[in-house]
């Protein structure tokens, strides 16, 4: 560019004065002014900048190199030639030119690329908190930008650390690539050393996983910084093109880094055509719509855009805000909001025929461990007779699919919880066995662990423990538990609802030819409790046992150190979608269910606590438990 500039001033200048042919110093003048012009724009750090995020400090870098390069030039071709025969005028042509094409091409990139032009030639200005962003990428730079146009900016970046090695040396917005995330002590020591100390970590990237994370907290309590994390900026909205992320402007708020980053995975790849299928145009029935996992499969159900949604639970209030969200987030769906009890058969006869659901998620559950150990006959009640009660509904209303959430407190149970919620994995494998052809209702199970911050759970009572200063209390040293975040969770459970059934045959078939479909979600590493309380303690800003304590109160009734995915009986087999698996059921004849049911229902009704106690481990043998007598 430097060259072309030249000459065409150069250029211009004669011809525009009817000079009969070109001036003999054009050639070497040429090259001093792109010898001049290549070092002064590498001291400026032209070559780093990153086109896509060009800005106003780029500009101010460009007209500074530019004004720099011109008046060396000048000075030596005056030492060399006292300027004779050189037109001074084509210098004053050279200057606006050279500009031009040095930040025409960047800003015109810039301005295609972001579909806004005024973006484009924002200024940029410091503010007052020195920060370090982990992330090289969009999330970054509308970071800068938006604390470089609020006047109540409070940020000011310093550095950036990529996991990228290539984009080392590179300038978003003026602001210097200083090294990878590996090499983030040498990156502060650098700042450091130039007075430039940041006060907070920022991670600006949704790419970087819970290990590095975790890293990122280490490092942060060493140097007694704050971690921090910019919002989560991508949002698959419609647009022209569906899969393109269209970045969301949240003004460059932060939030705290929560438990889910600390323990969450990276995203599954899904086949989200196959739960559109599963979806889209069909009639949709949500039992616990109001509950944790019932009310996020509300939403992800209404993503896909149903034909008609109802929202079915016995919680007043949960069962109006879920509607209520609904009419605020697809008012465009038709739903219906029911109240109703899984254990009365009549309302929800008249529910399933008034609404004719093609497919049914069954996630309302008594699931408070301590609770169900105190109440069994209320369990049972709820937990395996509402099962059976919402299946045989799906059988008698022509329901397709019929899922039913499941726990990994069912293998091998040592609560009543866990030991009820085995039995309504039962009464689904039974009823899918005993089909009679393809145009019975498939009954799909879907087992997994934990859900962070779901109610009753261990999340949010350490979230009140150290509102209130603690101590944080956990039951045993090292007892574990598998977490997932509700999304993924619900994520998988469309998942695998979605798998055709042909797919599972191998896995599922029974000796009797027949299927009965457990699938288990991958839930990756068991997290020990009091390594979780430890860190949340590290989340809100204070050091485990010196400002909150963390105290060990003894296992509770039912309780088990460890949880399992699988029974030892139960194969398991990959079924090709990431993070699902399937396990070859442990299989009951329907007449045997159906006699163990009745029994349970007269024991449960009548509050015999001994006798359904009696009764659930008849069904489930390995129930393992010393309750013999409760309130109840």
């Amino acid at each position: 560019m430097a060259a072309l500039s030249f000459e065409i001033s150069v250029l211009v200048r004669y011809y525009t004065y009817g000079a009969p042919q070109s001036p003999g110093f054009l050639w070497p003048a040429t090259v001093v002014f792109t010898v001049v012009c290549f070092i002064a724009f590498w001291r400026a750090g032209l070559y780093r900048g990153i086109w896509y995020y060009a800005s106003f400090n780029d500009l101010v870098a460009i007209v500074k190199a530019v004004t720099l390069s011109i008046l060396v030039f000048l000075a030596i071709m005056f030492v060399a030639t006292r300027l004779q025969d050189f037109p001074r005028t084509a210098l004053l042509i050279n200057w606006p030119l050279l500009i031009f094409l040095l930040a025409g091409p960047r800003f015109l990139y810039r301005a295609l690329k972001d579909g806004n032009w005024r973006a484009a030639f924002e200024r940029d200005a410091d503010t007052r908190i020195p920060v370090v962003l982990v992330g090289a990428g969009d999330a970054a730079e509308m970071f800068i930008r938006d604390q470089s146009r609020g006047r109540n900016a409070n940020y000011r970046v310093v550095g950036i650390v990529d996991d990228k090695p290539n984009r080392i040396g590179r300038d978003i917005r003026g602001v210097r690539v200083m090294g990878t995330i590996g090499e983030l002590d040498q990156v502060i020591t650098a700042l450091d050393k130039k007075g430039r100390r940041p006060q907070r970590l920022i991670i600006a990237s949704d790419r970087i996983d819970r290990m590095i994370v975790r890293d990122l907290l280490d490092k942060a309590d060493a140097w007694g910084l704050t971690l921090a994390r910019v919002p989560r900026l991508t949002d698959f909205a419609n647009s022209d093109n569906a899969n393109k992320p269209r970045l969301v402007d949240n003004g460059g708020q932060l939030q705290a880094i929560d438990i889910a980053d600390l323990l969450g995975r990276p995203r599954k790849v899904l086949d989200r055509e196959a739960m559109a299928r599963l979806i889209a145009g069909k009639k949709v029935l949500v039992t616990g719509a109001g509950g944790t996992i019932g009310s996020e499969l509300v939403r992800q159900a209404a993503s896909f855009g149903p034909a008609q949604m109802t929202l079915l639970d016995n919680g007043e209030y949960n069962l109006y805000r879920i509607d209520m969200e609904m009419s605020e987030k697809y008012p465009e769906v038709p739903r219906e909001a029911v109240l109703g009890d899984v254990r009365d058969t009549t309302r929800l006869d008249q529910v399933f025929a008034k609404e004719l659901p093609d497919i049914v998620f069954h996630a309302a559950a008594f699931k408070h461990v301590p609770l169900n150990e105190r109440n069994p006959n209320e369990a049972a009640l709820t937990n395996c007779l509402g099962t059976f009660n919402v299946a045989e509904a799906c059988r008698n209303h022509g329901v397709g699919t019929m899922v039913q959430i499941s726990t990994d407190k069912a293998v091998n149970p040592t609560n009543v919880m866990g030991a009820t919620k085995r039995i309504a994995e039962m009464v689904c494998q039974s009823l899918n066995l005993a089909r009679s052809g393809g145009t019975d209702t498939r009954f799909v199970t879907v087992r997994f662990g934990n859900v962070l911050g779901s109610t009753g759970s261990v999340v949010p009572l350490f979230q009140r423990q150290l509102a209130a200063g603690g101590p944080l209390t956990v039951t045993h040293p090292e007892i574990t538990r598998y977490f997932m975040t509700t999304g993924e969770a619900v994520e998988l459970v469309l998942q695998a609802s979605a798998i055709p059934e042909e797919q599972t045959s191998d896995a599922a078939t029974t000796e009797q030819g027949n299927k009965g479909e457990v699938f288990v979600l991958d839930m990756g590493e068991p997290v020990r409790i009091q390594d979780l309380a430890r860190q949340m303690i590290r989340l809100s800003g204070l050091q485990p046992d010196k400002d909150v304590a963390v105290e060990f109160t003894g296992l509770r009734p039912g309780e088990k150190l460890y949880e399992e995915l699988f029974h030892d009986s139960e194969q398991l087999v990959q079924t090709g979608h990431e993070g699902i698996m399937l396990a070859a059921p442990r299989t009951i004849e329907y007449a045997e269910l159906k006699t163990l049911l009745d029994q349970l229902n007269v024991a449960a009704t009548a509050r015999q606590t001994d006798q359904t106690l009696q009764v659930i481990k008849t069904f489930v043998p390995e129930f393992e438990s010393d309750l013999t007598s409760t309130p109840d």
